[in-house]
């Protein structure tokens, strides 16, 4: 702790002298800092704290520029070791850096005993890849109880003794005899596997390079290359003779360089040091199953990882609190799982390098290192734009806070049921929209994912949808055993439902939930079928679409048809316009009460037409409910009113399949768009080609319908009297029993007609 200055110090350095002893300089002779701009849309790196030279190479040639060694605001940070909690909660999140807290739990060995034996106490079976292992001295006793067993077995086994938190071979040692093993403060003990898998009668062991991209949601990739560490001594199985050397029984490259057997051959198929794919060749020209080698790899490094996702899930959330779903995940992390192959090529692990080393002594270490480092830097996709969206972003949030926008209102304790489900159902409109964007937002970093792989394959979660609910299975015991008592935020949250849902079901439970805000809202219920929601910005667009059909046939020529809807548009301009579904709701009511009163409107509204304009070519959504017109049937029934068709025909069109959403549920896809068509009819082909295949006798009951409702209708007429028009409609007009009546009829409203005209 540096001391502070006295009073008579700070004293004498605040004083002015003008007389100096230093000497004069020039001002040419002073050599000033100059500081380097940073360039505009760079990627900025921060690699202070790592040793190994191939990590600054890789940085240079995905064209990072590296940042200033004090520089804390850098895209990426690079370090060797454990990174402190507090260090990641001050990360922007726009920055990366290569390590995740809570990952010690399964990288420090004794960590990594106590998580296994208790997953294993849960799932025996799918836990079987670790050798049996007691920490000292909390499970001293129960050591000694297994060697007593093996006594009375009359069985005899080897055990390796480690350090709780080593690294690179250091003490480690042998010993066949377990009483005189002492309960000794951070030692871990460990069953030797006595019956490897041996190349030219060697013992090795494999560097699996993982990397870790994600903890929320978890996402692993399994690097296709990697190490393969032989020991420099023949192998022969443990005996008393043998137990100390250490050059054949163990395989790490930091023991074995000092050997003077070491063979550092640059060919791939010699030496002591080679890679994984030449092994893989290897085992195939043995007739060994590569594909299950794999597959059994890939299993153990899952499974492993499912151990330390609750923990890493918990503290991430710890360090990074309030931080939305969707955003990218500040931390990844390079891991080197150590794993080792027996007889029967079975892998079992042996431990975890959370920080595997990255040096290169020979080219083999060069080549498989510095792709490790640089497809996983092109899988992380760090941006130029990050920095700059992220401080968008910030600003946008801070002024929904501070003008209380997007906030959910609160229920005071004298709120009404209506106002309590009214509640419940934002909350859950909010909730199924946040969870829509996350599995888009998982959706589209997959589909970049998938072009970037390079070496990489990703392993959880995989493609195999059974191998994924298995994992989801045990990663749901892992939470129940590692959070039981704490985190129950965390656990309701992976038991939720919406974590195994699609877009399409979340989609169609958003559109039930509009279904039921139009209910609580005291809105006319109506029948489910595809129309706009008035709460959405695109049904008014649609509106004004839907205003601008022309009534006449497309047959006309383009410059008539473009006078025709400019002369009505003017006119539309000075008349008073209302809504379709309005305007339905008006004449339906005016269809119940005409029997009692009826009395003429001033001006009706003009009925849409199915024609449009050819300058009307923009692109309309497949949601857009179709306006419930008919003039299709011009030809089938020419004097009938379209507006008392309208309700009566809707109810036969069925309701579209799920594919035709609201505006509001749009996937903004191109796909999901429908061009609109010159062709008289053919705005919506759907119920022209459904009222095209009417048959007979459906025409015949729509004409009864009509002529019923002409019948309850009361037309004044100038020139007769109330009496004389009620009579002469209280009439049976037509007995339905002959078409000859209906063309009476007919006939009779036509002649009212023209003397209607005439007394205009």
């Amino acid at each position: 702790m540096p001391s502070l200055p006295n009073e008579s110090d700070h004293q004498a350095t605040c004083s002015l002298s003008l007389h100096s002893d230093l000497p004069y300089q020039p001002s040419s002779s002073i050599k000033r800092k100059v500081r380097r701009k940073k360039k505009n849309g760079a990627i900025t790196a921060n690699v202070v704290g790592t040793k190994y030279e191939i990590v600054r190479l890789v940085i240079e040639e995905m064209m990072f520029t590296k940042a200033r060694d004090d520089d804390e605001t850098a895209n990426l940070i690079w370090i060797d070791c454990a990174v402190q909690h507090e260090k990641i909660a001050e990360l922007r999140n726009y920055q990366r850096i290569n390590h995740f807290p809570g990952m010690g739990e399964i990288c420090r060995k004794d960590y990594l005993a106590r998580n296994m034996t208790k997953m294993i106490k849960c799932q025996p079976h799918d836990y079987n890849f670790i050798p049996r292992t007691w920490i000292f001295p909390a499970e001293y006793t129960q050591f000694q109880t297994y060697i007593k067993e093996l006594k009375k077995k009359r069985r005899q086994k080897t055990f390796i003794i480690k350090p709780a938190n080593g690294a690179m071979g250091h003490g480690i040692s042998l010993t066949r005899n377990g009483e005189k093993v002492q309960a000794q403060d951070h030692l871990i003990v460990q069953e030797y596997l006595e019956k490897p898998f041996l190349l030219e009668s060697y013992k090795f062991d494999l560097r699996i390079y993982i990397l870790v991209t994600s903890c929320d949601p978890l996402r692993i990739f399994l690097y296709n290359d990697g190490l393969v560490r032989m020991g420099t001594e023949k192998y022969h199985s443990p005996s008393e003779s043998n137990l100390s050397q250490l050059y054949m029984h163990l395989t790490n490259y930091s023991v074995n360089k000092h050997n003077e057997n070491f063979e550092r051959d640059e060919t791939e198929n010699r030496g002591s040091k080679r890679s994984i794919k030449w092994f893989t060749e290897f085992l195939r020209a043995n007739d060994y199953d590569i594909s299950k080698f794999w597959n059994d790899i890939s299993d153990l490094v899952v499974k492993t990882l499912i151990v330390a996702e609750p923990h890493v899930l918990h503290a991430y959330r710890m360090c990074r609190p309030g931080q939305h779903p969707t955003s990218e995940s500040v931390c990844f992390e390079v891991l080197g799982f150590d794993i080792i192959l027996d007889r029967k090529l079975k892998p079992w692990l042996l431990e975890i390098n959370r920080a595997p080393s990255f040096g290169t002594d020979q080219k083999i270490d060069h080549d498989v290192k510095k792709g490790v480092l640089l497809n996983a830097l092109k899988l992380l996709n760090i941006r130029a734009s990050d920095k700059k969206k992220n401080l968008a972003k910030q600003k946008a949030e801070a002024q929904k806070r501070l003008y209380g926008q997007g906030s959910m209102k609160r229920l005071s304790p004298a709120s009404s049921d209506w106002e309590k489900q009214r509640h419940t159902l934002e909350r859950r409109k909010e909730e199924l929209k946040e969870r829509l964007a996350q599995v888009r937002k998982q959706i589209s970093r997959e589909e970049y994912e998938n072009r970037h792989l390079g070496n990489y394959r990703r392993i959880y979660p995989p493609e195999d949808k059974l191998l994924l609910e298995k994992y989801e299975g045990l990663l749901a015991t892992a939470f129940q055993t590692f959070l039981a008592g704490r985190a129950a935020s965390l656990q309701r949250e992976m038991n939720n439902p919406l974590k195994r849902m699609k877009e399409e079901d979340i989609l169609d439970l958003l559109e039930q939930c509009e279904l039921d805000d139009e209910k609580l809202s005291g809105k006319p219920t109506r029948p489910k079928e595809p129309r706009t929601l008035s709460s959405m910005p695109e049904s008014t667009q649609t509106l004004k679409k839907l205003k601008n059909y022309s009534s006449h046939s497309s047959s006309n020529s383009s410059t008539d048809s473009s006078s025709d809807t400019e002369e009505e548009d003017e006119k539309e301009r000075k008349e008073k316009k209302v809504s379709y579904d309005l305007e339905e709701h008006k004449y339906k009511s005016l269809e119940r009460s005409s029997r009692i009163h009826w009395k003429p409107p001033l001006q009706a509204a003009r009925p849409f037409s199915n024609s449009s304009s050819p300058s009307s070519s923009a692109p309309m959504r497949r949601s857009v409910s179709c306006p419930r017109s008919i003039t299709a049937l011009n030809t089938q029934s020419p004097t009938t009113d379209h507006r008392l068709f309208s309700s009566r025909i809707s109810s036969t069109i069925p309701r579209p399949l799920s594919g035709s959403r609201t505006n509001s549920l749009n996937r903004s896809s191109s796909s999901n768009r429908v061009p609109q068509s010159n062709t008289s009819g053919s705005v919506y082909p759907s119920i022209q080609s459904r009222l095209d295949h009417l048959t007979k006798e459906q025409e015949e009951e729509l004409t009864k319908q009509t002529l019923y409702a002409l019948r309850d209708m009361r037309i004044r007429i100038p020139g007769k009297g109330v009496e004389e028009i009620t009579r002469s409609h209280t009439d049976e007009p037509c007995g339905f029993k002959n078409r000859g009546k209906d063309t009476h009829f007919s006939e009779q409203m036509a002649r009212r007609k023209s003397d209607a005209d005439k007394s205009r």
